[in-house]
């Protein structure tokens, strides 16, 4: 879908007048464009709209679901291989190397006794 076809006054007005309806356009325009995307990303796509909306599920409102949405995007950006670490990998793939930090073999076992009262 191209910028020039959505209409946001018509999806914003069919969210106010009936979120059933909504609902039901959304997700079918969710699942189109995921069937358009290439083969080979539809599984990742379907997987990550998922992710997306477990967390509008979880949330107690609209507001709250942008937010948890939100950190969960920035997560993404920033976490161990995560996009920045890609995009830095695509200029410079040797400085990489060096910052891939080794895996630990071992650990501290922390050993919890139970309250007695």
């Amino acid at each position: 879908m191209s910028e020039e076809q959505f209409d946001f006054e018509a999806w914003s007005s069919l969210a106010q007048t009936d979120p059933a309806a909504f609902e039901i356009k959304r997700q079918e325009m969710i699942d189109q464009l995921i069937e358009e995307a290439p083969e080979d990303l539809r599984q990742r796509l379907r997987s990550f709209q998922w992710r997306i909306d477990m967390e509008r599920q979880r949330s107690a409102n609209p507001l709250q679901a942008c937010i948890r949405i939100s950190n969960m995007m920035w997560d993404l950006i920033h976490a161990d291989r995560g996009f920045l670490w890609s995009l830095q990998a695509m200029s410079d793939p040797s400085a990489l190397l060096n910052a891939i930090p080794a895996e630990s073999s071992s650990a501290d076992v922390v050993f919890l006794k139970p309250e007695r009262g």
